[in-house]
This record gives C-alpha cells, sequence and structure tokens, in this order.
C-alpha cells in the first residue's frame, strides 16, 4: 500500500488561493508604484490595500460565463474594493499579472527544495561516513570488477547532489524575474519606473527585454535543473535496486514491521521505495521536455504554454519535494550488509584481485602480454565454477610461482591496495 503523504509545504504554493493571492500581491505592488511616482492617489491605494481580497469559488463562477480568468479575478476583487478599484490593472496586460506572479511562485517552490536538497546532502554525509571503510566490490557493466567502499559510493552520489545545490543556486536569480511591460512589452501605457518599483516591491528583478510575455528560456532552464536533480535520484534509485536483489543482497530498504511485500508471497521485501522515484523521475524530465517545448510560441506571445504550465510546474515542483524527501528518509534508514558485501566480493576464490597480481607479475619482469595470459588463464578456470578459487589456482601456477613467493601473493589479494587513496576523495567532499 502506498503510504499516505501530505505537502504542506510545497502543495500549498499550487493551489488556487496561492495563486490569487500572488495575483493580488502583483497588483497591490503596482498600485502602490503608480501612486509613489505620483500616478494615482496614495488615498485610493490605502483603499486597495484595505479592502481588497478575492473569493476562489467566485472567480471561478464568473471564469465560467467570461471565460477569461485573469478578468473574473479583478471582477471578484474590485466587488470587495469598490470605486477605488479602477486604479487597479492600469496600463497593465494579463500575462503582467500572471507571468510576475508564477515567478513568485517558483521563487518560493525553489526555497522549498533547496531547503530539502540541503537536507538529503546531509542524509548522504552521514551514511558515507558511516561507511567509509565497508568495503564492497565495485561493479561494471554489471560484473565485479574491483574492490571499493560502500561510503566511497555514498561519496560519488554526494558529490551529485552538490553539483545540484550549485545549480539550483545558480538559477536563483534567473527565475527571480517580473514584467509590467504592458501589451507587447513596448511600456506604452505604463511606465518602466513602475516595473521597477514593483520588481523590487516583491523581490524580483526587471526582465531584460519582454515581449508581452517572459521568455520561457528562464523557466525551460528551471525545468531542466529540476529534471537533472531527478535524474540523479533515479541513479541513486536504480543502484539500490541492483543491490537488493536476492541474489545481492548488499543493502536493502528499510521494511516496516506489519509491512507486506506480496499479496501471494509472504517472503517478499521489494524495493518500492527506489522503484516509486524510479517512476516520478519519467514525469519530472518529461515535464521538463514540454518546458522546452513552451519555449516557441508565435511573435509576441501566444497562449500555448499556459495550459501546459497549469500541469507541468505544480507537478514537478510537488513531485521533487516528495522525492527529495523520500531520498532523504531512504538513505537515512538504508540497511547495510557488510558480511554480504565481503562474501560478494570473495566470490571464486578473489578474482577480482586479478589486475593486482597480474601488476605484481609484470613489476617481477613479465611481459605484460604474459603475465594477463597467466592470470586470465587461471581466473577463467576459477569464474563460474562451483568451488572455484583463484587464490589456489595462482598460487599453484608455476610461472606465478617462479615469481612470486607465498607472501607477495597473499599481499596482491589485499583489498587495502585498492582503498589508499580514497581518503583524498572524502578529503574533496569535507568528509
Amino acid at each position: 500500500m502506498i503510504e499516505r503523504y501530505t505537502l504542506p509545504e510545497m502543495g500549498e504554493l499550487w493551489t488556487d488561493e496561492y495563486k490569487f493571492k500572488t495575483w493580488l500581491q502583483v497588483e497591490i505592488a503596482v498600485c502602490e508604484a503608480q501612486a509613489e511616482l505620483g500616478r494615482i492617489p496614495q488615498a485610493a491605494v490605502d483603499e486597495i490595500k484595505a479592502k481588497a481580497n478575492f473569493d476562489v469559488a467566485r472567480i471561478l463562477e464568473i471564469e465560467a460565463e467570461v471565460r477569461h480568468d485573469v478578468i473574473a479575478f479583478l471582477t471578484n476583487v474590485n466587488e470587495y474594493v469598490g470605486d477605488a478599484g479602477r486604479y487597479i490593472h492600469l496600463g497593465m496586460t494579463s500575462s503582467d499579472v500572471l507571468d510576475t506572479a508564477l515567478s513568485l511562485q517558483i521563487v518560493a517552490s525553489h526555497q522549498v527544495i533547496l531547503s530539502h536538497v540541503e537536507q538529503l546532502i546531509q542524509a548522504i554525509r552521514n551514511k558515507a561516513q558511516e561507511h567509509r571503510n565497508t568495503v564492497m566490490i565495485g561493479r561494471s557493466h554489471g560484473i565485479h570488477a574491483e574492490p571499493m567502499t560502500f561510503g566511497f559510493k555514498l561519496a560519488g552520489w554526494l558529490a551529485e547532489v552538490l553539483r545540484h545545490r550549485e545549480r539550483l543556486c545558480r538559477i536563483q536569480d534567473e527565475i527571480a524575474v517580473g514584467q509590467i511591460s504592458g501589451a507587447v512589452g513596448t511600456y506604452a501605457n505604463i511606465d518602466p519606473e513602475i516595473e521597477a518599483l514593483t520588481c523590487q516591491k516583491l523581490g524580483l528583478k526587471p526582465d531584460t527585454a519582454s515581449t508581452q510575455v517572459i521568455s520561457r528560456d528562464v523557466h525551460a532552464e528551471f525545468m531542466t535543473t529540476l529534471a537533472g536533480l531527478a535524474a540523479s535520484i533515479e541513479r541513486f534509485a536504480v543502484e539500490i535496486r541492483n543491490l537488493q536483489r536476492t541474489d545481492v543482497l548488499e543493502v536493502e530498504e528499510f521494511f516496516a514491521k506489519g509491512q507486506k511485500g506480496s499479496s501471494a508471497m509472504p517472503h517478499k521485501r521489494n524495493p518500492i521505495k527506489s522503484e516509486r522515484l524510479a517512476g516520478l523521475a519519467r514525469i519530472i524530465r518529461t515535464n521538463a521536455l514540454a518546458a522546452l517545448e513552451n519555449v516557441a510560441l508565435w511573435h509576441e506571445r501566444d497562449i500555448s504554454h499556459s495550459s501546459v504550465e497549469r500541469v507541468i510546474f505544480p507537478d514537478s515542483c510537488i513531485l521533487i519535494h516528495f522525492m527529495l524527501v523520500e531520498t532523504t528518509k531512504l538513505v537515512q534508514n538504508l540497511l547495510v550488509y557488510p558480511e554480504n558485501m565481503k562474501r560478494n566480493m570473495n566470490m571464486y576464490g578473489g578474482v577480482v584481485f586479478s589486475q593486482r597480481v597480474l601488476l605484481s607479475l609484470v613489476e617481477k619482469g613479465i611481459a605484460r602480454e604474459d603475465a594477463y595470459r597467466i592470470v586470465q588463464k587461471c581466473a577463467h578456470a576459477a569464474w563460474n565454477v562451483e568451488g572455484g578459487d583463484f587464490h589456489t589456482l595462482i598460487s599453484q601456477d608455476p610461472q606465478v610461482k617462479e615469481k612470486l613467493s607465498p607472501e607477495e601473493i597473499k599481499e596482491a589479494f589485499n583489498p587495502d591496495y585498492q582503498l589508499r587513496n580514497l581518503d583524498k576523495v572524502y578529503q574533496r567532499l569535507g568528509i
């Protein structure tokens, strides 16, 4: 059963209530700017601020008739404000409200996302430190390669999430952009000073050169940044799923008391959180593609982007928030099985130490191609053979015995050699 999950932080940012709240915030900020420049009476602004309100149900009722969301909103606000409402929306076009308010929603969502990225960073950092010396086998192509540590694997995850944090910080200023420039963005009926003052009040900066909308490359950058973060979360989830396979079982998602994995098979303990995360990442990536498709609008504007954004922004922001929370809990509660890691690494008599034996023979004067042939023969004889023992075969090989002492062979099977430089990576990450 999928556990219930509420989104008090992110979810409310994408409700109709919050959306109209940001619309009203923009309209009032414009009125304040107009009054500061002497364009409308300050008394009217005071009255607007005192009376302005809205009712979501009433807006939707009006919209059903007029088929225009901003007009429906303004009509409802004026029902509260009265005569002073004639100063609201002066010289503005709908996109001035919609795009500037959307930026406020995106900025607020960005702050929530960034705070949860910090929590994920700390969770991975702690787990990486905990398993700094937990030896396991590294894999390439899904096949055993050479020894590493589980902490080192997590260090790679940490570095990746730190890069995503940098990307999120880098786009912080780019997404905090507003426009109050009127029809087709020419400021014909509203002064650029109004835009500058309004954006300052809202914590935004004016768009450099808006048309009648803020160019959608800004929004696409935000969405592709979320998609990159989701892709990394999926990478971590896929790794956990692979390591939880029955024939591997080196790590496992926490399995709560009373939890059940299958309606038919009582023994099942499935990686459902990781599978869920992998699936949700696909939605966020797809939404990023839709955001890129939104960049190409007709002339100075059309509204083909609008219907898309009503879906992709709430969905992606809420989903990435959910994924960050879930991934943080997944890492914090991850079950790690060092004994299984040790068992898997030493399958077939430590065949994964073949390169170390190869290099030891080369150091003793054997040509690399000849050394490779000797070691590969023993490795393949042990590989996937019941009771196959690479260490024994190497120790008994006449050409190896001629060059390497038993102590030197034993040292070639010591995983510490492969791990000797990992502290440098930890130093780079400050752990």
